[in-house]
C-alpha cells in the first residue's frame, strides 16, 4: 500500500513558532529517522534538540545528511538505558523541557521516567494521548493508546484529566469527551459501559473541570451526526461532536489509531502526559511529521515563559502508572 501524504497540523505548528524553541532531549538519537525529525523540527523553529546517544553514530549520520552539529548539544550515552537515564536527568535539572523518543523501546524510556527516586513523577498517573490530524476532518485526541493496558475507573479518570489538559493547551477551552464502549447502553454485561457510566457521574460531580464528559458511547455515536439522528441521541452534549475519545483498553486504542493512520492518512502526534515534562512518544516507524507535530504540541504544553523546571523534592512518591 502506498504511503499516505502525512501533514503536520499547520495551526499547531504556527502557534508553537510564536514561542521560543523548547530544548528537547532526543533519547537514543542515533538513527536516521530520529535525526531527520530533530533537524526538521529545529528548522521549523519548534524545538532546540539535545541529542542523547551514541555520539559516534550521531556524528556519522549527521555528516551523511549535511547537518552541522557545531551548535547542537550532544550527550554521549553507553546504551539505550543509559540514554534514557541521562535524558531524564536533563529534564529533572531543567536543562530540557521535554523528551522525545528516538530509536529505543518505549519500556526502556518509561522505566527511567517512572523511577521513584530519579524519575519524572508528579503525583498524577502517566497516560498517553495521540493528537490526530485527519485530512478532511477535524482533529481528535485519542487516549490511552500506549501506556495503560487495561485501565480501571480511577486510571481512566486520570486519562480524561490529562487529555483535557492537552485540549486546553491546544486552545479548546471546553472539549467534549466521549468515553467509548461497544454500546451506548449501561449494562452489567459490558464492563467498559459500566466504567463509562461511573466516569460520567464522577465528572458531572466535578472530578474533571473544563470539559463535557459522557459515556458510554459507541464509536459511531461519538463522531457521526447521522448515527446520532438514526439512534435518537439528539440533545446529547457529546454525541456526534466528540473532541476527545477515551478508549476502554490499549488494544482498542492501538487498533483505532493505526487504522486512522494507515487508512485515513492521519498524522498521530503522541505524548505521555502526567510527567514532570511532556514525553513525546511515537512509534519508531512513524514518519517525521508525527514527531515534528509532537514537538510542537510539547511547546504548547510547556508554559510560555518556561525557563527550566528543576526537580522539587516535595513531589508525591509511590504512585504507579
Amino acid at each position: 500500500m502506498a504511503r499516505p501524504g502525512y501533514v503536520c497540523p499547520a495551526h499547531i505548528i504556527e502557534a508553537a513558532r510564536q514561542r521560543e524553541p523548547l530544548p528537547v532531549a532526543v533519547v537514543a538519537a542515533h538513527s536516521p529517522l530520529a535525526l531527520e525529525s530533530a533537524r526538521r523540527a529545529q528548522d521549523m523553529g519548534v524545538m532546540e534538540p539535545v541529542l542523547v546517544g551514541d555520539q559516534d553514530v550521531i556524528h556519522r549520520l549527521a555528516d551523511s545528511m549535511d547537518w552541522d552539529l557545531n551548535d547542537v548539544q550532544i550527550v554521549p550515552a553507553a546504551d539505550d538505558a543509559d540514554a534514557a537515564r541521562r535524558a531524564v536527568a536533563l529534564a529533572r535539572s531543567g536543562e530540557v523541557g521535554a523528551l522525545m523518543k528516538g530509536h529505543l523501546h518505549t519500556d526502556t524510556l518509561l522505566l527511567a521516567a517512572l523511577d521513584k527516586r530519579l524519575g519524572l513523577r508528579t503525583g498524577r498517573r502517566f497516560t498517553h494521548a495521540f493528537h490526530l490530524t485527519i485530512p478532511g476532518w477535524k482533529d481528535l485526541i485519542l487516549s490511552d493508546c500506549a501506556v495503560n493496558i487495561a485501565p480501571n475507573v480511577d486510571t481512566k479518570l486520570d486519562i480524561i484529566r490529562n487529555a483535557v489538559d492537552l485540549a486546553h493547551a491546544l486552545g479548546n477551552a471546553n472539549p467534549k469527551v466521549a468515553i467509548l464502549s461497544c454500546t451506548e447502553e449501561v449494562t452489567e454485561r459490558v464492563q467498559s459501559a459500566m466504567d463509562a457510566a461511573e466516569l460520567t457521574r464522577r465528572c458531572a460531580a466535578g472530578a474533571v473541570q473544563g470539559a463535557v464528559v459522557f459515556g458510554p458511547l459507541a464509536f459511531d455515536l461519538a463522531i457521526s451526526d447521522e448515527a446520532v439522528r438514526i439512534k435518537g441521541f439528539e440533545g446529547n452534549p457529546v454525541a456526534g461532536r466528540a473532541d476527545i475519545l477515551v478508549v476502554p483498553s490499549i488494544e482498542t486504542g492501538n487498533a483505532l489509531f493505526k487504522t486512522m493512520v494507515h487508512f485515513l492518512g492521519a498524522t498521530a502526534a503522541g505524548v505521555v502526559l502526567g510527567a514532570l515534562v511532556p514525553i513525546l512518544l511515537t512509534s519508531r516507524a512513524d514518519p517525521p511529521e508525527a514527531r515534528i507535530a509532537s514537538a510542537a504540541i510539547a511547546r504548547l504544553l510547556v508554559p510560555e515563559g518556561w525557563e527550566g523546571a528543576p526537580h522539587k523534592n516535595d513531589r508525591p512518591e509511590g504512585l504507579h502508572a
